[in-house]
């Protein structure tokens, strides 16, 4: 098994030509000046590292929907009576004060930073919003309340109370995708229905670590750093979620089912998410934002599920971490502190076909992954940290230099305990087939080039219009899409809703390690060119392909794109 894996690893490295396509880091140097204004973007306060537990969201709480009032309406929802839910849900979108740190809530009368903030996890309103824990073949709806104060009372400075959200990337359809001209103002609800179906049907399709964040029109980044993101998991036969599962073809993956934690640092389960968003806090304790600088936003402290480089006190055993760039605008290359290996099993929340051995990590905004860390190779009492390698001045992306030394920024903590009971977890050679890719369905090939103009962003040289649809790809059918970076100092993560990618080349090169997979963003680097497979099926509607540096989605690089009937 080492040795396969030690072969993956090797051809990762060795074949994949850029930073963002491959799996470890060389240099494609974006702009190394900024236009960063003191003025404008104070340093933070300082806090002291690593005295925060980590914060581990609860799962959402089933409702039960004759309390629904008033009730999901089926006719406002595609195949709702196919896919009848069998859960119901309800989340609360207000504005309070959230404990990023608690050097950073004492610097004010509220004790604690001012927050957006979901609630449906039974322990009040929080960011990251409770998790969604969901299964195949059993769908679900949310629905989602806006009360947020309107923009004439509203305390956070930035962003917009409206709200569209966002689950990120599921199969869903265009009605309940989060199209962010589909808000809600505040006092007004939006309904979600999740089918919970397998695009196509098809197991293989099968979707793991997502996420959800505010997508409203031209406020996603403000929104979503004002705290409007959560996380979600969906589970099936083989990824159950359960490492003592009597099923033969479960993969036994660390994990019992039990989410959140006792405020003390301890995780109740061993599958663990964690979202990572930088942020800039000001004189008092709050999040601080630029909305001039239309390069993208940096924050100089990382926070981890909303927290200022928190600890978690981890056994001697192994652990599933699925690990997300929330965004705005940073890039990592993120790392044990010893320089330890792990195991990389998906990509943007897809199951590679087989685990992949790395050293680091390199995320863009809204990528994601899922590792398998192993701390029974410590003892009790040892710590390591997690890291960040990668060099960014500005928010247009990388400068391709890793960071070294002291410069690397902090994380998080691991504590090493001794484990409390055997751990009967294991992480197989094989994972999950990747869905056959079958040229011949081939119908339309399609452009889209990232590029600037007149200090905004563009896709094909246009600017984000929700009116005009830019592609009119038809149900059952499968095309090839080109993703092109244009410009040659910045960095662009592009994705586009409802379906999932499969990599046919970057940068005229097969896709190897853990490139070779389902994706939902393609992270481009400075002149990067990503050929990809696309199948489409399932519902009609309207979905958009922006960038997810998601400054640069809300100065217009954004296009609209319809699903319509085959």
């Amino acid at each position: 098994m080492t040795k396969r894996r030690n072969i993956l690893k090797a051809g990762a490295a060795l074949t994949i030509p850029a930073v963002f396509g491959g799996s470890t880091a060389h240099a494609q140097l974006c702009r190394s000046s900024g236009i960063r204004s003191p003025g404008t973007e104070p340093n933070s306060p300082p806090v002291r590292s690593y005295v925060e537990p980590l914060y581990i969201p609860p799962t959402l709480q089933e409702k039960d929907p004759a309390d629904l009032t008033p009730p999901a309406d089926p006719n406002r929802h595609q195949r709702f009576d196919e896919f009848r839910p069998q859960k119901y849900y309800e989340q609360h979108i207000s504005e309070g004060f959230w404990n990023y740190h608690r050097d950073l809530s004492g610097l004010n009368p509220f004790n604690g930073s001012l927050a957006w903030m979901y609630s449906g996890g039974g322990q009040g309103p929080s960011t990251p919003g409770p998790t969604l824990v969901a299964r195949y073949g059993e769908p679900v709806f949310v629905r989602r309340y806006n009360d947020l104060p309107t923009a004439d009372v509203v305390k956070m400075p930035i962003g917009y109370p409206s709200i569209s959200t966002h689950l990120h990337n599921a199969h869903t359809a265009s009605e309940s995708d989060g199209f962010p001209m589909d808000f809600a103002t505040s006092g007004q609800y939006w309904d979600h229905h999740y089918a919970m179906m397998y695009a196509r049907n098809d197991s293989n399709e099968a979707l793991g670590s997502l996420w959800y964040h505010d997508h409203m029109i031209d406020f996603t980044a403000t929104n979503v750093y004002a705290g409007l993101s959560g996380m979600a998991i969906f589970y099936d036969h083989l990824d159950s979620g359960d490492e003592n599962d009597p099923n033969p073809e479960a993969l036994r993956l660390p994990g019992n089912m039990k989410f959140g934690d006792d405020g003390q640092g301890n995780s109740l389960g061993y599958d663990i998410s964690m979202i990572i968003h930088d942020v800039r806090f000001d004189v008092n304790g709050h999040p601080t934002y630029n909305v001039f600088d239309t390069d993208g936003h940096l924050g100089d402290l990382i926070t981890v599920n909303r927290k200022v480089q928190p600890f978690l006190n981890v056994e001697r055993r192994k652990y599933r971490f699925r690990i997300y760039d929330g965004g705005p605008s940073r890039f990592y290359e993120l790392a044990l502190s010893d320089n330890s290996s792990f195991l990389v099993i998906s990509n943007d929340g897809n199951l590679l076909e087989e685990p992949v051995e790395e050293r680091s990590i390199i995320l863009g905004p809204a990528n994601r992954h899922d590792v398998i860390i192993d701390f029974s190779r410590y003892r009790a009492g040892d710590t390591v940290e997690l890291l960040n390698l990668m060099e960014q001045v500005n928010g247009q992306g990388p400068t391709g230099r890793r960071l070294e030394g002291p410069d690397r920024m902090k994380v998080m903590q691991f504590r090493i305990k001794e484990a409390t009971a055997p751990d009967n977890s294991r992480v197989p050679d094989f994972l999950r087939p990747l869905p056959a890719i079958n040229l011949d369905e081939v119908v339309a090939e399609r452009e889209w080039v990232f590029d600037h103009d007149m200090g905004l962003w563009t896709v094909n040289g246009s600017f984000m219009d929700p009116t005009v649809v830019s592609a009119t790809p038809k149900q059952g059918t499968a095309e090839i899409w080109h993703f092109k970076n244009a410009g040659s100092s910045w960095a662009h993560p592009c994705h586009v809703h409802f379906e999932e990618f499969q990599v046919l080349e970057w940068n005229g090169r097969k896709p190897t390690g853990v490139l070779k997979s389902r994706k939902d963003v393609a992270t481009l680097g400075p002149n990067d060119h990503a050929k990809v497979f696309y199948r489409f099926d399932d519902f009609v509607g309207r979905y958009v392909i922006h960038c997810h540096n998601n400054v640069h989605e809300d100065n217009a690089m954004m296009l609209r794109w319809d699903l319509t009937p085959g």
